[in-house]
């Protein structure tokens, strides 16, 4: 059977579709569990508003669509309520609290931007000075446990520029060990691999990261990152499955909850101290 985690809605700006079509297609190409998982969320301390993502007030909506798509569709697919979302070190406490507060399944780390979209610096645009960060960053929010998986771990190779090298290899290396150390699953992203094909370039999902993921004994989920209905079709999925196996990782297809109320709890008592 197919698993997506990885599924945007309207309310991110940049995807179509009703709630209830990604669904039905799903169903329609075999998949047992459809995680929504659309852009989070976040309460900014400044007055910024995000282009590409769902308002603190639209959260409800959202949350309310998926549970009742998830009891109208339970005898045909389990579905989850989920977010991706980034690491922003000083949001990271409110994140939290939200998770446990509206019952949030699981996240997923989508590290778009360094420390807030606030400030503008996009990792799949950016100049150099960043790329170090993005690794950093990639790995101080996989050990908070907060994330079921790293979604598009390659997105840094959006950025035209950007040729493998030792420090890009460097820093792929250490995120491999940091997801096989943690028994975190890395993300074949299939968005990416439709992108890869229409632009007859490569950004992600990359050959030589999977070799990397592969050496490590890293396992990989696929995720459709839908951003339409017909995101969700089973010729991608299979696709992205036989990919995979030539690279000798262990393919995942269920992630198990996270117990935020467990997270928060370990970090009041560490804050105690």
């Amino acid at each position: 059977m197919r698993t997506n985690y990885h599924t945007h809605t309207i309310r991110c700006h940049h995807a179509v579709g009703s709630d209830e079509e990604y669904v039905l297609e799903a169903i329609k190409n075999g998949y047992s569990v459809l995680g929504f998982s659309d852009h989070a969320c976040w309460e900014y301390d400044s007055k910024f508003e995000s282009q590409i993502r769902m308002n603190v007030n639209e959260f409800q909506e959202y949350k309310k669509s998926v549970l009742a798509l998830k009891e109208k569709y339970k005898s045909q697919i389990t579905i989850l309520l989920g977010l991706e979302a980034e690491y922003y070190p000083k949001y990271t406490d409110w994140l939290l609290t939200f998770c446990v507060d509206e019952q949030i399944d699981y996240l997923i780390l989508g590290n778009h931007f360094y420390l807030s979209d606030e400030y503008g610096i996009y990792f799949g645009h950016t100049d150099r000075r960043y790329i170090a960060k993005y690794f950093e960053t990639c790995i101080e929010g996989l050990k908070t446990g907060m994330y079921a998986y790293l979604a598009h771990p390659e997105l840094i190779f959006r950025n035209t520029y950007l040729e493998w090298g030792p420090e890009i290899e460097e820093g792929f290396r250490q995120i491999c060990y940091v997801c096989k150390q943690l028994d975190i699953p890395l993300e074949y992203n299939v968005l990416g691999w439709q992108a890869n094909q229409k632009e007859d370039r490569i950004m992600y999902p990359h050959p030589k990261f999977w070799e990397i993921a592969g050496r490590y004994g890293c396992k990989a989920i696929i995720g459709m990152d839908a951003h339409c209905p017909s995101d969700l079709n089973s010729t991608y999925y299979e696709e992205a499955r036989k990919t995979l196996e030539q690279y000798h990782v262990e393919i995942v297809e269920y992630i198990e909850p996270i117990n935020y109320s467990y997270l928060l709890a370990l970090a009041l008592e560490q804050e105690e101290f």
